[in-house]
């Protein structure tokens, strides 16, 4: 299927530059990463993709998978030849970069994530009853907008200035891109996480790990799960930023970069 990505050289000046590869969270796109993309360039290379389903990406009606967007990260690395890739992602895209590090042990040398979903005990068969009830039918698309009304309450902390219009430019687009692959992967992807907890699989991931949260992002247990997954890791580094919520790259993306930076640094 068509894939949009975007992927930004590092400065010239850059010294041992990676490919660093940054994998939205559920439903998120390139745009919402344009304030940290030229920060993170200035060291490394940046690779953003839009998944399928999501974006300026093709959204065919048909099944999602965690374990089918695993495929699209690493095909999108091999065909653009990215060397010394780091997967880089928040909340869906934080799980992913964990499940990344765990398939692919050999690839990866190190992994960067914040707010990862899958940081709670598994529900597969709640996940089973939803999906069949939910994906790709017409009782999924009437309860998406009430789901997303939900969701957004916890984007995005109330003292963020900017927490409206980003509110209102992601409803837009949510508007301009609504079809029923969009509403598939809605469902397919948040149920697929709700199947499966990163808790099964943090103990035998031994890159070093770093994992970001804001101390405001309470919802899904957040808190709670973050700090369980920095026990479990073999090699895991927690930094909490203070005042943040779930939206680490919108609310806070020169400090976030910052932290990226630090850590991938040779």
């Amino acid at each position: 299927m068509r894939l949009r990505y975007l992927d930004v050289p590092a400065a010239p000046a850059a010294r041992s530059p990676r490919s660093l590869v940054v994998i939205p969270g559920h439903t998120a796109r390139i745009e919402g990463f344009m304030a940290m993309v030229p920060l993170l360039a200035e060291e490394h290379r940046v690779v953003v993709i839009d998944l399928p389903g999501s974006g300026e990406s093709d959204k065919p009606d048909r099944r999602y998978s965690l374990h089918a967007y695993e495929d699209v990260v690493v095909g999108v690395i091999d065909a653009l030849g990215a060397q010394r890739p780091v997967p880089v992602g928040g909340s869906l895209g934080g799980n992913l970069v964990l499940r990344l590090g765990h398939r692919f042990p050999d690839r990866f040398d190190r992994l960067v994530l914040w707010a990862p979903g899958g940081a709670w005990t598994a529900r597969p068969r709640t996940a089973a009853v939803l999906r069949a009830l939910l994906g790709g039918t017409a009782l999924g698309r009437a309860l998406f907008w009430p789901s997303v009304a939900v969701q957004s309450r916890f984007w995005y902390d109330r003292e963020f200035p900017g927490r409206q219009q980003a509110l209102d430019e992601t409803m837009a687009y949510y508007r301009r891109v609504m079809g029923p692959g969009f509403v598939r992967m809605y469902w397919d992807i948040a149920l697929d996480q709700m199947g499966h907890s990163l808790f099964d699989i943090a103990g035998r991931i031994r890159q070093p790990t770093l994992l970001m949260w804001g101390d405001r992002d309470n919802g899904a247990n957040m808190g709670a799960g973050g700090a369980k997954l920095e026990r479990l890791l073999r090699s895991g580094e927690l930094h909490v930023f203070p005042g943040a919520r779930h939206s680490l790259v919108a609310e806070i993306p020169e400090l976030l970069a910052a932290t990226i930076l630090e850590h991938v640094r040779d």
